[in-house]
């Protein structure tokens, strides 16, 4: 959070103006989205501690999208986004396994 309160040069162009004042709205969005991404995620990964598999199943569904637009936006890496969701499946698929074959 330090970086994130450090004064920056103050700029004189216009374009360079302009440029300040979006910088700020898309650093709250991204943060904002970002945030949203990790909330998510650790949703699914609570269900799985618990051993829910209904809830984790009903929370991942929910979470793909989410991070398949993190991933749109450019904020994470594709293949981040496909690493996290490929764990998060195995998670899933594991804990509702037992449960199906028992």
């Amino acid at each position: 959070m330090a970086t994130a309160t450090k004064a920056k040069k103050t700029v004189r162009i216009a374009s360079g103006l302009k440029r300040a004042r979006q910088d700020v709205k898309l650093n709250a969005a991204n943060t904002a989205l970002r945030s949203h991404f990790r909330t998510v995620i650790k949703n699914v990964q609570k269900a799985v501690d618990a051993g829910d598999a209904a809830k984790a199943t009903e929370l991942f569904k929910v979470a793909q999208p989410v991070i398949d637009s993190i991933a749109d936006k450019g904020i994470f890496h594709k293949n981040k986004a496909a690493r996290h969701k490929s764990r998060l499946a195995a998670k899933v698929k594991a804990l509702a396994a037992p449960t199906a074959s028992a």
